[in-house]
């Protein structure tokens, strides 16, 4: 799996955006890539994780790919892939990855662009003091003493929300009503903790920002109703994730798998998918600290959130409400049917967003008729999107998380300096306030994919329906 030793494999096109990669060699499965042809013009490393992903002990129906596929680590970025756990199936660390729980949060302002026009710089500047941001320490909230870390590990969300930051609706419109089950804080190692907490409510840097954004288009207005945005709203956006904890334990539970896997009989090609069976000593202890980790994401968007508020009120008197919360690195415990059985299954997410269809239990009461929310982040100065779950939804109700890279970092640095970036997007109309300069051109729009062919590709494909198109009106970046 280790895209340098491996051959790209032959795709065959089964119909508009969807490809397949035939089983071969130790696959247990084909492949299954949802894209179009110019999506998949650079994703041969990738596409050679997708096969190697499908040699994983316990897969089922097929190793997917969304259409914002790029390498990743073990897994590719926007892989899905899903094991039986009756039947040996296993989790990986590299199937969540390294920002576990990193996700997108949506918040829809009670006014319009005319109406917050004459304040936006004034909001702008608020949020460049009020968001911590960078790759360093530092974030909204410091805990106090073991026990208060330990909560936010368990409660995520909720437990900000019972300490005063945000409110109880919050709760409702979040994934898992914001905070994942099973969470054990024993798994969360020392230095995980030390690395983590001292970060929480904070974007980090990277490609988590916080974005101003305008409702441009309605695809779907009676979705669009449901999920509280109408044409010309203001929004924010927010991307970010787990942080330095994250990646710690990512780090932490790949060791202990690699060392572990010779005790199963499972062989991979190299350690990036390190995994153990679900039900193992290994499995259940990475299952354990990836939900405490998933409730610090959670906590963490929460907490910025409330620093987001309170910037708007106090520089416009604008009341922000949540649309939705939904993370896009996971592996989830799920009931899915397979040849014609339901199966418990571990369904890995990386780089992809849950899209549970209309009707499902776990949506909330007024989404139900809807479908999922999914938020789709764009690039700065391109548009970014929100869709909703479809019957039928192929990949265990999986799409698109975003726009997908397409550009290393340094190959984007070199191409534009931060400041001429920054001069581009004001000309355009769109407030930047970096932390700092290599940041944002690592960050240029033209090292990512066309977010609106992945959105096409991803709705072309049946794995979801779009409701609305935002456009950027400021950005705050790390």
């Amino acid at each position: 799996m280790n895209a340098t030793r491996t051959a790209p494999p032959h795709l065959v096109e089964v119909r508009r955006y969807r490809y397949r990669i035939e089983p071969r060699g130790a696959m247990r499965v084909p492949g299954v890539v949802f894209a179009s042809r110019e999506l998949l013009a650079d994703a041969e490393q990738s596409l050679a994780q997708v096969a190697g992903v499908a040699t994983l002990p316990g897969i089922v129906t097929a190793s997917y790919a969304m259409p914002d596929i790029h390498w990743g680590y073990g897994f590719p970025i926007g892989g899905v892939a899903a094991s039986d756990v009756a039947d040996g199936g296993v989790v990986s660390p590299g199937g969540v990855g390294f920002d576990i729980s990193c996700g997108v949060r949506l918040l829809a302002a009670d006014c319009d662009r005319r109406t917050l026009g004459p304040a936006l710089r004034q909001v702008m500047d608020g949020l460049d003091r009020a968001i911590p941001r960078g790759a360093g320490p530092g974030g909204v909230w410091r805990p106090s003493g073991t026990g208060e870390r330990e909560r936010i590990l368990r409660g995520g969300s909720r437990y900000a929300v019972q300490r005063g930051f945000g409110e109880e609706r919050d709760l409702v419109r979040c994934e898992d009503g914001g905070a994942v089950a099973d969470a054990e804080v024993t798994e969360v190692g020392e230095r995980a903790r030390e690395r983590g907490l001292g970060q929480v409510g904070s974007l980090g840097s990277a490609n988590h920002f916080l974005e101003v954004q305008q409702v441009d288009e309605v695809h779907d207005t009676a979705a669009a109703t449901a999920f509280g945005i109408a044409p010309g709203q203001i929004c924010v956006m927010i991307h970010c994730g787990s942080r330095g904890l994250g990646h710690q334990i990512c780090t932490d539970h790949v060791r202990l798998m690699d060392r572990a896997m010779t005790r199963y009989g499972i062989t991979v090609p190299d350690r990036q998918p390190a995994c153990t069976p679900v039900e193992s000593p290994e499995g259940e202890a990475y299952l354990g600290a990836m939900a405490a980790v998933a409730n610090y994401g959670r906590a963490n968007r929460q907490l910025l959130s409330d620093a987001t508020r309170r910037v708007f009120r106090q520089a416009a008197g604008v009341r922000l409400s949540l649309v939705y919360d939904v993370s896009h690195n996971l592996a989830k415990l799920e009931t899915h049917e397979v040849d014609g059985a339901p199966r418990r299954l571990c369904v890995h997410r990386k780089g992809a967003a849950r899209a549970f269809p209309p009707g499902h239990p776990d949506l909330p009461d007024d989404l139900r008729s809807t479908g999922e929310p999914v938020l789709i982040p764009g690039t700065m100065g391109t548009a970014s999107y929100v869709l909703a779950g479809v019957p039928g939804g192929d990949a265990f109700h999986s799409t698109c998380h975003g726009a997908g890279r397409r550009m290393s970092r340094h190959e984007a640095a070199r191409t534009v300096t931060g400041r001429e970036l920054r001069a581009r997007l004001e000309q355009h109309g769109i407030a930047v306030r970096p932390r700092s300069w290599r940041g944002l051109s690592e960050e240029t729009p033209e090292a990512y994919k066309d977010v609106a062919a992945v959105v096409a590709a991803s709705e072309g494909a049946g794995l979801c329906r779009t409701v609305a198109r935002l456009v950027p009106l400021g950005v705050v970046k790390g």
